[in-house]
């Protein structure tokens, strides 16, 4: 009979393996990274570019660019391209980040030649059509009326730019912003961003040979005399700590408190990990036990450390009544100074590096993933040591340490402390 009464037991997580790419280069200099693995014939292939050129005089030009990539082509319309890639059962996408443009296609190995040549199109060729461009912006002025009326997207916009100012991590985009997009300034931009030189090839999943000889024989005489001036943000950060902005008739105000902190590349990365974690980073942490399950603020609270490739801050949000805020406020303190003062007791660090190595274990559940841990270190120039230096820390760092790292990091008088509501 199985005792439900007790818990099965469970075993420590001794190791993870990662499996590791390999770097090849095309003809044209174009670094490709092949990441060969699992038994499905599919395979995910991506072409990531830098953002450059950033301007506030246009600060929408690279998203706008991205998302308008796959409208049409000097030989295809955009119906026509999505088409095309359904009738295959691919899946194709872009997506934008502060620091990259990534374009994706998703297809069966056997497809790849009559997907691919589809994808070279968009990249070489894209003409972003004027009804597209007007169709982006009426649309995307009215998704940003609608966020304009959520108390945690402003509260995320004003967190950013009271950290970081007006450059391309902190800007408040303005309806007025997309006024400025025009068919010839996304075409100068996709000139200057979407070429070889900036570019950079990930290939996941099935990746034979006969795939990369593909890769080559469109992708390897791809050239361009294009230039372009890496983003390089200048930080203007607020002077004014606290932020308030009122909203009429609120039942709830969202809460974002945040600092510059570290990112990815630094050494003490890792050890942060570990101390949000307790703070505030899984559902069995300091802050919901106390606010959310104690004392019945918020449905959720949370931290984190965010990190982009030229900064890092870390950021605690929550949404709680508006008459429980500043008692909110008040715990969220009181909980951040205990972790300055206290030492986490033996079996709750043992539970959170527990669920931290879970956590990086279950991360890791294909190839594309795997593919992605790589990603998330090669754009900060780190290596695959950062993942053994990653878990060593998970596995070796004392309360004592995270009492060190929370009086060196974490100074409440100097977070910005935003309130929407």
């Amino acid at each position: 009979m199985l005792d439900r009464l007790t818990a099965p037991s469970f075993k420590e997580i001794d190791n993870v393996a990662i499996i590791k790419t390999e770097k090849r280069v095309l003809k044209n200099n174009i670094p490709v990274f092949v990441l060969n693995a699992g038994q499905q014939e599919l395979v995910r292939i991506e072409f990531i570019f830098k953002n450059v050129d950033w301007d506030i005089n246009n600060p929408l030009l690279a998203s706008a660019a991205n998302a308008l990539l796959n409208d049409g082509t000097a030989s295809l319309t955009g119906a026509q391209i999505a088409e095309a890639i359904d009738f295959y059962g691919a899946f194709f996408q872009t997506e934008y980040g502060y620091d990259h443009s990534v374009v994706t296609l998703y297809t069966l190995n056997k497809y790849v030649a009559n997907t691919l040549p589809i994808v070279k199109d968009v990249l070489c060729n894209s003409v972003f059509p004027a009804k597209e461009v007007a169709t982006f912006i009426n649309n995307n002025k009215q998704k940003l009326k609608v966020s304009l009326e959520k108390n945690d997207f402003v509260a995320r916009q004003q967190l950013n730019n009271a950290l970081f100012g007006d450059n391309l991590y902190g800007y408040k985009t303005q309806e007025t912003d997309f006024d400025k997009l025009k068919t010839e300034n996304l075409q100068a931009y996709f000139k200057k961003a979407y070429h070889p030189q900036n570019c950079t090839i990930f290939l996941s999943g099935k990746v034979d040979e006969q795939l990369f000889n593909t890769i080559e024989s469109l992708f390897g005489n791809w050239y361009s005399n294009a230039t372009f001036t890496s983003n390089k943000p200048i930080f203007n950060p607020n002077t004014q700590k606290q932020h308030t902005i009122k909203k009429t008739n609120a039942l709830q105000s969202a809460i974002r408190l945040g600092l510059p902190s570290i990112n990815r590349n630094h050494p003490d990365f890792a050890a942060m990990q570990v101390l949000n974690t307790v703070f505030g980073g899984y559902f069995g942490s300091r802050l919901m036990t106390n606010i959310r399950e104690d004392k019945g603020y918020t449905y959720g609270i949370s931290s984190g450390n965010a990190t982009m490739e030229q900064a890092g801050y870390f950021v605690i949000a929550a949404e709680v009544g508006v008459d429980v805020c500043q008692a909110t406020l008040h715990e969220i303190e009181l909980e951040m100074n205990r972790l300055k003062t206290d030492l986490i007791p033996n079996d709750e660090l043992t539970l959170v590096k527990n669920y931290l190595m879970g956590s990086l274990l279950g991360s890791l559940e294909n190839a594309f993933s795997h593919a992605d841990k790589f990603k998330n270190i090669y754009f900060y120039g780190l290596d695959y040591t950062y993942f053994d230096n990653y878990i060593h820390t998970i596995k070796t760092i004392n309360a004592q340490d995270l009492i060190k790292l929370a009086n060196k990091y974490w100074d409440w008088d100097n977070f910005y402390k935003v309130i929407v509501g």
